[in-house]
């Protein structure tokens, strides 16, 4: 099980807690946390700048903050400094530019640790990915996928029943559009499947009137409607280690 999946309940509590102040953009944000003290670093809870905390053998907690994430290993005592933000628009930038169809064609992020290819946009739906996901109001659905050596069709049917659709990705592409006639509504949970012998994932939608314009107010927001896997796309891309 992932950190994102045991820290959800976590998470909006916390949510509940702190709110989405106007001030949300001067602390830091818990993304993630394991370890003896996991439970008082839950995912959503804010750090202020210059905060001490103190950590424990075994544990590490992942913040959000100054535009990019830090990894906090115990044992001691740890604060957030003021780190240089000059790689904060770029990161942010890519991983929120709503592309236009020509340029979002084709393309890839390659992690350079592991070798993966990860989806390089918060607003491409992995079609690998069960959960919520968080897109902006009246944007168009874009299907990614990580393999672009074939062809692939995949299936698309609402959870509740009634009629579906396919969708093809032509070989060498990563993206798809979702079928424009049935547009994703607000909580429905759809299935994505692609007849290779592996289950169908399932995804809901929930849509933002307004994006964040910073990295610290969207992970609140990504929090806060229970889109974890685009809170953990983001902490991912954004490390600084």
């Amino acid at each position: 099980m992932s950190w994102i999946s045991r820290n959800l309940s976590a998470s909006a509590a916390a949510i509940a807690l702190i709110g989405l102040a106007p001030s949300a953009a001067l602390a830091g944000v818990v993304v993630s946390s394991s370890g003896p003290s996991a439970a008082q670093f839950p995912v959503g809870r804010q750090i202020g700048p210059g905060q001490t905390f103190t950590l424990r053998e075994g544990d590490i907690v992942t913040i959000l903050e100054n535009g990019g994430t830090r990894i906090f290993r115990g044992a001691g005592s740890h604060s957030l400094g003021t780190a240089s933000a000059a790689s904060r628009n770029r990161a942010f930038a890519a991983l929120t530019t709503q592309r236009a169809a020509v340029r979002a064609r084709t393309g890839a992020v390659r992690s350079t640790a592991s070798g993966e290819v990860r989806n390089p946009s918060l607003w491409y739906v992995d079609v690998a990915k069960a959960g919520t996901i968080c897109l902006p109001r009246a944007s168009t659905v874009r299907l990614w996928r990580a393999d672009t050596q074939a062809e692939s069709t995949y299936a698309i049917t609402p959870a509740q029943g009634g009629n579906g659709w396919h969708v093809t990705f032509p070989a060498g592409e990563m993206l798809a559009l979702w079928n424009a006639a049935t547009p994703p509504a607000p909580g429905t949970a759809y299935r994505i499947g692609h007849g290779t012998g592996n289950g169908p994932v399932e995804v809901r939608f929930a849509f933002l009137d307004t994006v964040p314009g910073t990295p610290e107010d969207l992970a609140n927001a990504l929090i806060a409607h229970g889109c974890t896997v685009q809170l953990d796309q983001m902490a991912a891309a954004m490390t600084q280690g």
